[in-house]
């Protein structure tokens, strides 16, 4: 890690404090449900997009963070494919089991969100976050983009997703397992990402229905987020 890098750890990722909510049922979920996650959601649209946005606006070999990563598809698969440098974080061993099989070419780290506060991993050119954000308690979330706003070299690029969902920190049914979500409806999630300091240069929904009926339909929110400074 650079002296720069080392600078903004102290500074920028500090701020970042953990609610204290034990989070290791999330993973052991995850761990569970495995490579059914990629069947119960078969048709990533939305995603997939959002993701080609994010490969197609990047510098050719930028370096991507992909937060939340799950199985490796199809974003760290879309993003090395398209040429970029990919280092995938997840909580659960068992999806990055999965990822490592589907990405070898990738780097992928077992991590907390909050632990690459720190700066371990560096700075990046583009953060993907596909549905990763709404695993935490609503009042983390904002730290969690001001924290990723600091991992972004300036004008470095974030495509964000959430489900739209006026919730926080609540237990829903998903796949023979219960996990904690939470979420923003739509003009509060613009407030939160712009108040962390990002420009928003596209945004999209997408009604979503998975093929699992142990999963409700959902309404997606993807949005292109620019590092404002």
């Amino acid at each position: 890690m650079s002296g720069d890098d080392e600078q903004r750890a102290d500074g920028a990722y500090a701020g970042y404090v953990l609610t204290g909510l034990d989070r290791s049922g999330q993973a052991e979920a995850f761990d569970a449900i495995g490579d059914r996650y990629d069947e119960a959601f078969p048709h990533k649209d939305g995603q997939l997009a959002a993701g080609a946005w994010l490969a197609e606006s990047l510098p050719a070999g930028s370096r991507v963070l992909d937060i939340g990563c799950g199985t490796g598809l199809p974003t760290a698969r879309q993003l090395v494919d398209a040429g970029h440098t990919v280092v995938g974080v997840d909580l659960s061993a068992g999806m990055l089991e999965l990822a490592r099989a589907h990405v070898p070419e990738a780097e992928f780290h077992r991590a907390d969100l909050a632990e690459l506060r720190d700066g371990r991993l560096g700075t990046f050119d583009g953060v993907a976050a596909f549905f990763a954000l709404l695993m935490l308690p609503r009042p983390e979330i904002p730290h969690a983009l001001r924290m990723l706003h600091g991992l972004l070299r300036p004008g470095g690029l974030l495509a964000l997703s959430m489900v739209e969902a006026d919730v926080d920190d609540y237990a829903i049914p998903f796949l023979g397992n219960t996990i904690r979500v939470s979420g923003y409806l739509r003009d509060e999630l613009r407030e939160v990402v712009r108040a962390a300091g990002f420009e928003i240069a596209g945004e999209s929904s997408l009604a979503y229905a998975p093929l699992s009926t142990d999963v409700p339909p959902e309404i997606q929110l993807f949005l292109n987020l620019r590092r404002a400074a």
